[in-house]
Protein backbone atom coordinates (compact mmCIF):
# COMPACT_ATOMS: atom_id res chain seq x y z
CA UNK A 1 0.00 0.00 0.00
CA UNK A 2 1.59 3.48 -1.13
CA UNK A 3 1.21 6.66 0.75
CA UNK A 4 -2.32 7.36 -0.84
CA UNK A 5 -3.54 4.09 0.40
CA UNK A 6 -2.70 5.49 4.22
CA UNK A 7 0.55 3.16 4.19
CA UNK A 8 3.02 5.75 5.10
CA UNK A 9 6.58 5.13 4.36
CA UNK A 10 9.67 6.72 6.95
CA UNK A 11 12.90 7.98 6.87
CA UNK A 12 15.96 6.75 8.31
CA UNK A 13 17.47 9.03 11.09
CA UNK A 14 20.59 10.86 10.72
CA UNK A 15 22.03 12.23 13.52
CA UNK A 16 25.13 13.83 13.95
CA UNK A 17 27.49 13.18 16.72
CA UNK A 18 30.48 15.20 18.10
CA UNK A 19 33.39 13.00 18.78
CA UNK A 20 35.82 14.38 21.49
CA UNK A 21 38.93 12.59 22.76
CA UNK A 22 38.62 10.94 26.06
CA UNK A 23 40.55 11.07 29.08
CA UNK A 24 38.92 9.12 31.94
CA UNK A 25 40.36 8.54 35.99
CA UNK A 26 40.86 4.83 36.64
CA UNK A 27 41.45 4.71 40.26
CA UNK A 28 43.79 1.94 42.04
CA UNK A 29 41.17 0.00 43.87
CA UNK A 30 39.47 0.01 40.31
CA UNK A 31 42.64 -1.18 38.57
CA UNK A 32 42.66 -3.82 41.16
CA UNK A 33 39.10 -4.69 40.83
CA UNK A 34 39.55 -5.16 37.28
CA UNK A 35 42.72 -7.13 37.02
CA UNK A 36 40.91 -9.74 39.43
CA UNK A 37 37.83 -9.64 36.89
CA UNK A 38 39.72 -10.44 34.01
CA UNK A 39 42.16 -12.90 35.72
CA UNK A 40 44.49 -12.91 33.04
CA UNK A 41 42.73 -12.48 30.14
CA UNK A 42 44.11 -8.57 30.18
CA UNK A 43 46.28 -9.74 26.02
CA UNK A 44 42.45 -10.66 24.81
CA UNK A 45 39.74 -9.16 27.04
CA UNK A 46 39.37 -5.29 27.17
CA UNK A 47 36.67 -3.59 29.48
CA UNK A 48 34.10 -1.44 27.59
CA UNK A 49 32.47 1.29 28.92
CA UNK A 50 29.21 2.74 27.38
CA UNK A 51 26.31 5.20 27.63
CA UNK A 52 22.96 3.17 26.77
CA UNK A 53 19.49 4.72 26.84
CA UNK A 54 17.45 4.11 29.47
CA UNK A 55 17.31 4.70 33.29
CA UNK A 56 15.34 7.36 35.18
CA UNK A 57 17.59 9.75 33.88
CA UNK A 58 17.81 9.17 30.29
CA UNK A 59 21.00 7.22 30.07
CA UNK A 60 22.62 4.40 31.86
CA UNK A 61 26.56 3.30 32.70
CA UNK A 62 26.96 -0.01 30.81
CA UNK A 63 30.66 -1.35 31.49
CA UNK A 64 31.43 -4.98 30.91
CA UNK A 65 34.33 -7.22 30.26
CA UNK A 66 34.78 -8.66 26.99
CA UNK A 67 36.66 -9.78 23.87
CA UNK A 68 38.86 -7.00 22.19
CA UNK A 69 36.97 -5.62 19.26
CA UNK A 70 38.30 -5.52 15.73
CA UNK A 71 35.75 -2.72 13.80
CA UNK A 72 37.04 0.91 14.57
CA UNK A 73 35.19 3.71 16.38
CA UNK A 74 36.35 2.63 19.50
CA UNK A 75 38.61 4.88 21.61
CA UNK A 76 41.46 2.93 23.25
CA UNK A 77 42.98 3.58 26.47
CA UNK A 78 45.15 1.81 28.21
CA UNK A 79 46.23 1.79 32.39
CA UNK A 80 48.97 -0.62 33.65
CA UNK A 81 48.00 -3.76 30.58
CA UNK A 82 44.36 -3.33 31.51
CA UNK A 83 42.69 -1.78 28.28
CA UNK A 84 39.27 0.09 28.29
CA UNK A 85 37.52 1.04 25.14
CA UNK A 86 34.78 4.01 24.70
CA UNK A 87 33.22 4.02 21.43
CA UNK A 88 33.35 7.32 19.96
CA UNK A 89 29.28 7.96 20.05
CA UNK A 90 29.56 7.88 23.99
CA UNK A 91 32.73 9.82 23.99
CA UNK A 92 31.37 13.38 24.62
CA UNK A 93 29.22 11.87 27.44
CA UNK A 94 31.86 9.83 29.06
CA UNK A 95 34.69 12.47 28.68
CA UNK A 96 36.13 12.84 32.45
CA UNK A 97 34.47 10.37 34.39
CA UNK A 98 36.15 8.72 37.27
CA UNK A 99 36.09 4.81 38.09
CA UNK A 100 35.89 3.65 41.68
CA UNK A 101 35.35 0.50 43.24
CA UNK A 102 33.78 0.21 46.62
CA UNK A 103 34.00 -2.84 48.33
CA UNK A 104 31.11 -2.94 51.09
CA UNK A 105 28.30 -4.93 51.96
CA UNK A 106 26.11 -2.12 51.08
CA UNK A 107 26.23 -0.77 47.82
CA UNK A 108 29.85 -1.89 46.76
CA UNK A 109 30.63 -2.49 43.56
CA UNK A 110 32.28 -0.25 40.16
CA UNK A 111 30.75 3.08 40.65
CA UNK A 112 31.22 6.37 37.58
CA UNK A 113 31.71 9.49 38.91
CA UNK A 114 30.22 11.87 35.80
CA UNK A 115 31.36 15.50 35.71
CA UNK A 116 29.16 15.88 32.39
CA UNK A 117 26.09 14.66 34.16
CA UNK A 118 23.52 17.51 34.60
CA UNK A 119 21.19 15.07 36.97
CA UNK A 120 22.01 11.88 37.82
CA UNK A 121 19.59 9.52 39.66
CA UNK A 122 20.02 8.10 43.14
CA UNK A 123 21.43 4.83 42.72
CA UNK A 124 23.96 6.28 40.43
CA UNK A 125 23.05 4.64 37.70
CA UNK A 126 21.74 6.80 35.49
CA UNK A 127 22.42 10.12 34.24
CA UNK A 128 21.43 12.78 31.74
Amino acid sequence: MGILGGGGFSLPVVSTIEVVQVTIELTETAKSALSASMSGDEETHVLLVSAQSGGCSGFMYDMAIVEEPSESGFQKLDYDGIKIFIHDKDSSMLNGIRIDYKDSLMGGGFQIDNPNASKSCGCGQSFS
